[in-house]
This record gives C-alpha cells, sequence and structure tokens, in this order.
C-alpha cells in the first residue's frame, strides 16, 4: 500500500512539482519507510521552489542524520545560523547532533540558547545526557573536568535509557545492486537458519550469528544490513555510538545492555552496528579503563553469557578493521568477516538502474556509464545521478516542463566527481602490505592485485 502511495504521489508531483505540501507528504512516506535516499531527493527537490524554507532545511538535517550523515546535517544547521536566528526546534537538535560528535560543551551553549527563546522545547533526556542540572548549570565532579568528553560522575539510578526504534524495513535484496557473493554468504549464515530452521538444528546450529562487513565507505554496507532484515521480514534495530556512550560512568554500558535486551525480546531482529570500530576499539590503544569496561560489556553481549542469542542476528560495519579489538573477530562473535569492495562493472549498471528508478529516464546506456566510473562507491554514484538531476531540475523550471536523463547526462555528471575509495585503498595498501600476519586483509590484496 505505501509503495503504491508513492507512486501515486510521485505521479502527483509531476503534474503540480511546484507543490510544496504535497512533496512533503511524499517526504514523511518515504521516511517512514527508512527510503531516506529518496526523501533527501525529494527534500532538495522542494528547497529548489523554496531555498529559504528553514522548516525544509531542518527535515533535510533530520534525513541526514537518519542516513549517518551527521557532518552533513551539522552543515544544514550551520547554514541556517549564519542567515539568520534558528528557530528552538533546530538549536535542539543541533546540540543533539553535536553531542553525538562529542562537542559537550557547543552542545549545551546550543541547549541553553534554545531554551532561552522557548521553554518549551526542553529536553529533559538531552539535558541529563548533556550534564545540565534542574537549574540549568552544566553539572562537574568535585574537580570540575571532562574527560574524554565525557564529565566525570557517579552513576545515577534516575538516568533513562534511551528508546531504540525497532524498523521493520521494506527494502530487501532485490533492491541491492550486485554484491551476490555478500548476499550469498548472508543467505547462508542468517537467512536460511530462518528459513530452515529444523535442517540447521539437525547438524547443532543455532539461529543467530554475527557477520562484520568491511570496506571503503559508501559501498552499501547499511543498506545491505536493511535489506537483510528486509529479507527476512524481521525486526531491524540500528545503533549508533551516540545511542550507547553516555557521560556517565556506567551507563554506556548499561545503554548496550538494555539494547541487547530489547533486540532478544524482539526476534528474530537484525542489530546493526555502524562504525563499529568507535565501539570496540583496540583496548591496547586506550588510555582509560571506561572505554575497555564498554568493550568487555560488548563481547559479554555477544557471547550471550547471561543470555538467551538464538534469533539475534548482529551485523556490523566498519571503514576501519585494523583499529577493531582483535577479540570481536573470534569465531562465536563476528564468525564472518566479509571484505566489501567497490561494485565491479555489472553491479554499477545494476546500482544505476536502482538509483533511476521512479525518475524520468530516456534511453539510459546502464553499461556504458558504468565503464565510466571504474571505483565509484553506491554513495559515489548516487552523487553522480543527483548532480545530473540537479541540472535537469535547473532545465525544467526554466522550460516549465520535465526532461528525462539521458546517457549523456550521467556520463557528463561522472566526469565531476571523483571516486572516495582512493584514499581507503591508499591507507588499506599499508595495512596489507605491512600488518597482515592473520591473512585478514587477503581479499583486499586480491583486490588491488599486489
Amino acid at each position: 500500500m505505501n509503495e503504491t502511495g508513492v507512486a501515486a504521489l510521485k505521479a502527483a508531483l509531476e503534474a503540480d512539482p511546484a507543490n510544496e505540501g504535497l512533496r512533503m507528504v511524499l517526504v514523511d512516506m518515504l521516511m517512514n519507510m527508512a527510503l531516506f535516499d529518496g526523501a533527501e531527493t525529494e527534500l532538495k527537490a522542494a528547497l529548489v521552489y523554496n531555498p529559504n524554507g528553514e522548516h525544509l532545511k531542518l527535515k533535510l538535517a533530520h534525513c541526514l542524520d537518519k542516513r549517518g550523515n551527521l557532518d552533513g546535517a551539522l552543515t544544514i544547521l550551520e547554514s541556517m545560523a549564519l542567515l539568520g536566528a534558528p528557530s528552538p526546534d533546530a538549536q535542539i537538535f543541533k546540540a543533539r547532533l553535536l553531542m553525538k560528535a562529542g562537542k559537550i560543551s557547543q552542545a549545551v551553549e546550543e541547549y541553553h540558547s534554545a531554551v532561552s527563546l522557548d521553554s518549551q522545547v526542553a529536553d529533559d533526556l538531552l539535558a541529563r545526557k548533556l550534564g545540565i542540572s534542574e537549574h540549568g548549570a552544566a553539572r562537574m565532579d568535585k574537580q570540575n573536568e571532562l574527560v574524554n568528553g565525557r564529565l566525570r560522575a557517579a552513576v545515577e539510578t534516575d538516568i533513562a535509557v534511551p528508546d531504540m526504534d525497532i524498523q521493520k524495513p521494506k527494502v530487501t535484496f532485490s533492491d541491492v545492486g550486485g554484491m551476490d557473493e555478500l548476499k550469498e554468504e548472508i543467505r547462508l549464515k542468517i537467512i536460511h537458519p530462518i528459513h530452515h530452521p529444523e535442517i540447521y538444528k539437525s547438524y547443532g546450529k543455532t539461529v543467530g550469528g554475527g557477520i562484520l562487513m568491511y570496506g571503503p565507505p559508501g559501498c552499501g554496507k547499511t543498506f545491505l544490513a536493511r535489506a537483510t532484515a528486509g529479507e527476512i521480514n524481521s525486526g531491524f534495530m540500528s545503533v549508533g555510538i551516540a545511542d550507547v556512550l553516555d557521560m556517565w560512568i556506567g551507563q554506556s554500558e548499561r545503554n548496550l545492555h538494555e539494547m541487547f535486551e530489547s533486540a532478544r525480546e524482539n526476534t528474530p531482529c537484525v542489530m546493526f552496528f555502524d562504525e563499529v570500530d568507535a565501539l570496540g576499539a583496540s583496548r591496547q590503544d586506550m588510555r582509560t579503563s571506561g572505554g575497555r569496561h564498554l568493550i568487555n560489556q560488548f563481547l559479554s553481549e555477544l557471547d550471550g553469557v547471561t543470555a538467551n542469542n538464538d534469533g539475534l542476528l548482529i551485523l556490523a560495519a566498519t571503514n576501519a578493521p585494523w583499529h577493531l579489538d582483535s577479540a570481536f573477530r573470534r569465531p562465536g562473535r563476528f564468525d564472518r568477516i566479509l571484505f566489501v569492495p567497490p561494485p565491479d562493472l555489472f553491479a554499477r549498471a545494476n546500482i544505476l538502474r536502482v538509483i533511476v528508478k521512479g525518475k524520468p529516464v530516456e534511453d539510459i546506456n546502464y553499461e556504458k556509464v558504468a565503464k565510466k566510473t571504474e571505483g565509484f562507491s553506491g554513495a559515489d554514484l548516487k552523487a553522480v545521478v543527483d548532480m545530473a538531476v540537479e541540472k535537469k531540475l535547473q532545465v525544467a523550471i526554466k522550460d516549465g516542463a520535465l526532461s528525462p536523463l539521458r546517457t549523456d547526462d550521467l556520463i557528463t555528471a561522472a566526469k565531476q566527481i571523483k571516486p572516495s575509495t582512493k584514499e581507503w585503498f591508499a591507507t588499506a595498501r599499508n595495512y596489507v602490505l605491512y600488518s597482515n600476519q592473520s591473512g585478514l586483509y587477503n581479499p583486499i590484496r586480491e583486490y588491488l592485485k599486489l
């Protein structure tokens, strides 16, 4: 039904592209379906007609945050501040994003500014996380110092554990272009045990386990995790560093435990940890005990020491596997470690087909465009299509008629974008050559043909 509604709204907008109310209904529908890429495209289209719409910019910032683009969301909020006094709602959201980025003092300042303008926007949970007391002052310990961006303080029993939203993604493997080998690995480890539990039980295999995906950014690790949940119609919980870390001692471990407990109560459930190295960095590199305690808690939850993890499916992604504590790679935790390379020629053509779906197109030679985008990630290909669409929007507004995307439009846009994966491979090459005693990075060696 949602897909039908989306199609109907898009058809209506083709006839009336300046109808902001209609477009915002479509945006809300897309965001509820976790189709944040589509929502971002629609919001950018709305801003073409209303470039000063603060509500549109704020919605776009929320959309980027949902996609995990923290820097992009903050950039939009900063630009809003430069153009004039932002709304208190925007300031509260900015405070929340600054806290995610570890900029506690700036977040506190932004929070105070918002509440001083409108006391109705006060957020008790956010205030507690920022160390703001009922009287508005930031709470400090006896030594009045910040440690690793978190205030040193004793655990308070009334600190609330954040509620985690367990979603039901609509995307499936059919929406993921390429990545066939990865899909097959995930089917073997996660999907087949759900669909054929009796066969796995006969061999003593439980339903559940962990898969760690690593590779350059923008190659579809997060989208693949969502599609995995959609493929088995399970719950999906996306866990980020800001959802876990807390400035109060012991609270981070409690947050992580409660998230695992919530997932266990809603099995089958896919828990996805993006940038998992931020939560599971090597303990050898840590100077304080707080981080070590959190990693120990994480390992304990993966092992299911005090709970049953049957039906709990854990996917994690990292762009920096060399920073992840080696204990996570032990069998029984993340016992499948998969390299996610940039898409090959065939995959790039399929990804382009998926990205332009629903847009006006005409005679696109996807294979020809794919040949011109060697080394591009999925995110880079999305940027190519977005750039081509923006050019078409300018023409459509000027001529008053829609102009379809063509092959040359995409190739022209591709020439203006540099593949973002090159920098990652430059770093990865050093680890392959000088720190690969375990053979972990052999897939990268094969990809680079070293």
